[in-house]
């Protein structure tokens, strides 16, 4: 069974999903197969705890929302507050945009 907060993720990931290249949203849509569960957990842990040492190269703090949102696929305490990061950072860009005249 879905919950709200796991509809709304997906939704987000699909409409993301559409704008990418089609071998980008292929392997988006792999990667979210449930048999991959354990791997994606794994590499979520790994690009959160290597976004923590960001200022290292190589590494960035970027690795930190991607393995939050690979995470809250399977984690469902992670979900909500991802969901809800997703939706106002978009709030913020969209109002930035029009401020600019984009």
């Amino acid at each position: 069974m879905m919950t709200r907060d796991h509809e709304r993720l997906d939704r987000i990931v699909e409409r993301y999903s559409a704008r990418l290249p089609g071998w980008m949203a292929r392997f988006i849509a792999w990667v979210r197969q449930p048999s991959l569960r354990v791997p994606r957990m794994v590499a979520g842990v790994v690009l959160v705890l290597g976004g923590l040492v960001g200022f290292l190269p190589v590494l960035g703090f970027w690795m930190v929302p991607l393995g939050l949102l690979l995470l809250a696929q399977d984690v469902t305490f992670l979900r909500r507050p991802v969901v809800n990061a997703i939706y106002w950072f978009e709030r913020k860009w969209q109002a930035r945009r029009r401020r600019n005249g984009a």
